[in-house]
């Protein structure tokens, strides 16, 4: 499960990257973790009542990356950081609804790997597309107690299965279209967006990211 990633660039050079509004967002460049804030991408239609309209400008904003769990979770009060069903009815609502559907900018991310038989400690993976230097997974928010975003999950790639994994993150492909569709889309034709990334596109960087 992806829960550490980089954003090695400014609010104002996703704008310019993504086509978006920056806003005030003051994102400069670093690590994102599930409790803390991170800019996302949304559709531009929080604030706007009435139908829904494909030309709002989709502009940046900073959102929590952690979602507060369903009130089924109980005692549980740590965010959910990733969606892993997306039929469950916790995110279906949001999910077809696109004005709830963003892109979370990401320069690379970690993984665990497998434990050492030796002495069961595990390496940090830090992946990147090799043909996008900067890229997007697909996330949804929700407005409950605090303004929050998750990351997408699906079926992991070759790569992921030989790290022992069940699951990798929904990074889009590098194609305007693909991010317009996951914006703006209908529900049918942004869940097919929910594919594993090739492993030929995918590469390991040599060290970890500098903090």
């Amino acid at each position: 499960m992806t829960l550490l990633y980089r954003l090695d660039t400014g609010s104002a050079s996703i704008a310019e990257i993504f086509g978006v509004s920056a806003g005030d967002d003051p994102w400069a460049g670093g690590y994102a973790a599930p409790g803390s804030f991170a800019p996302i991408v949304t559709g531009g239609r929080e604030f706007i009542a009435g139908p829904r309209k494909e030309h709002t400008k989709p502009r940046i904003t900073p959102r929590l990356w952690g979602v507060p769990p369903p009130p089924s979770a109980h005692a549980s009060t740590r965010g959910v950081a990733t969606v892993r069903n997306a039929a469950s009815p916790f995110w279906i609502g949001n999910l077809r609804n696109s004005e709830f559907r963003c892109l979370i900018p990401a320069t690379s991310f970690m993984e665990w790997g497998k434990a050492s038989p030796g002495d069961g400690r595990r390496a940090q993976h830090w992946i990147a597309p090799g043909d996008q230097p900067l890229f997007a997974f697909a996330g949804v928010w929700k407005d409950s107690e605090v303004p929050s975003f998750a990351m997408m999950t699906c079926e992991p790639n070759a790569a992921y299965k030989a790290m022992g994994k069940d699951s990798m993150p929904v990074i889009l492909p590098s194609d305007e279209r693909a991010r317009h569709i996951w914006l703006y889309g209908s529900w049918d034709r942004a869940s097919t967006l929910l594919q594993p990334y090739p492993s030929s596109l995918m590469r390991e960087l040599d060290s970890a990211p500098a903090r």
